[in-house]
């Protein structure tokens, strides 16, 4: 199995399974000396991890992740990169094959068992072995280290749609997204969501979500022309998380409802002697290249395909059955998926920070 490696220069291998010993990533092309301990990488593996909420799958999993090797301790006590790949760990401790173990030939209606099956010859039916959104968790310990070689950008995402209910963006307030268990910035979105989770939970459903995330701090001037465009990267990164089925910069598909007028992003110069734009409808990038303004990037993540309703399927030897997936499960997997989102997000734009300092000198 090829292609899990992504980046350039700020390159990423995740690897392990959902029920294998461990997971794991290697980050390769940190610059030496940033300071980077395993509590720089926890804080953002606590977001993601499962358990926390009965909205989110009851798998415990402490998510502590080891760092096994780029770093080493300074003259000062201070423990830095040093260049060299970054090697990063994680134990799966609380898996339950045998919950799995009556779909063990037959293949999930929207999941990737069928799928996988057919280019491999083999699938893991144990969670969904590498298709398993388990692996993410690595994505999101290396967004930790991204973010270390971003000094100056913030990167915040934040639920804005579950099912149907979207927010209320008059709303908004970064401050309440960590107030609520679906990193929501509309308090009362979030009291409605959870009445409206514990009835899917309860009926062993799933709804789909739509995740946000914003970039701010990153400078004019990160991107390439046509085939390295930053947008491109970006959505790409955000399209290969598990369950992702659409993904928009900016205005995204609303821009094609709008006439010309409505859609440019006007300019004016700045009291610091640099230009400015009145609206921000291009989502911060414009001809695959950072204008300095907010990057703006949302994802639809689709209803979690293990659920308690018997769905029409086949077997691997053609026999016609029908599916009910047993097992612990996230009712909707959108809420976790938000700091993948980030993590994807910092992963790309650290990789267009070193690819722009190297042309910059």
């Amino acid at each position: 199995m090829s292609h899990n490696i992504f980046g350039h220069l700020f390159r990423v291998m995740t690897w392990g399974e959902s029920h294998g010993p461990a997971i794991g990533c290697v980050v390769d092309g940190c610059p030496p000396l940033v300071p980077l301990t395993e509590a720089d990488i926890q804080g953002f593996m606590d977001k993601r991890k499962p358990g926390q909420s009965r909205f989110t799958t009851q798998r415990r999993e402490p998510d502590e992740v080891r760092i096994l090797s780029g770093v080493m301790v300074d003259d000062d006590g201070v423990q830095k990169t040093t260049g060299t790949p970054i090697s990063l760990m994680v134990e799966n401790t609380d898996q339950r094959s045998k919950d799995y173990s009556e779909i063990k030939d037959r293949f999930r209606p929207g999941h990737a068992d069928y799928t996988y099956d057919a280019k491999y010859g083999i699938r893991d039916y144990r969670g969904g072995g590498r298709s398993s959104a388990r692996e993410t968790a690595m994505r999101v310990a290396a967004g930790a280290i991204a973010r270390k070689v971003l000094s100056g950008v913030s990167i915040r995402g934040a639920l804005v749609q579950v099912g149907p209910h979207k927010i209320d963006r008059s709303n908004w307030n970064w401050g309440e997204v960590d107030n609520n268990a679906f990193f929501c910035p509309d308090k009362a979105a979030a009291e409605f969501w959870a009445d409206y989770l514990d009835g899917i939970r309860k009926s062993g459903s799933s709804v789909g979500a739509v995740i946000e995330v914003v970039a701010e701090g990153v400078p004019a001037g990160w991107g390439a022309p046509i085939y390295g465009k930053l947008d491109t990267e970006i959505t790409a990164a955000l399209m290969s998380i598990n369950a992702v089925k659409g993904v928009e910069i900016g205005n995204g598909f609303e821009a094609a409802t709008l006439t010309g007028e409505e859609n440019a992003d006007e300019m004016r110069m700045g009291n610091d002697g640099k230009p400015f734009f009145l609206s921000n409808n291009a989502g911060g990038i414009l001809g695959g290249i950072s204008n300095g303004d907010p990057i703006v990037a949302r994802f639809a993540v689709k209803p979690t395909s293990s659920i308690l309703t018997e769905r029409k399927s086949v077997t691997r030897t053609g026999e016609e059955v029908e599916v009910m997936t047993k097992g612990r499960h996230d009712p909707c997997v959108g809420i976790r998926a938000v700091p993948v989102g980030e993590a994807m997000m910092a992963c790309v734009l650290a990789d267009h920070f070193l690819r722009h300092r190297g042309q910059v000198g």
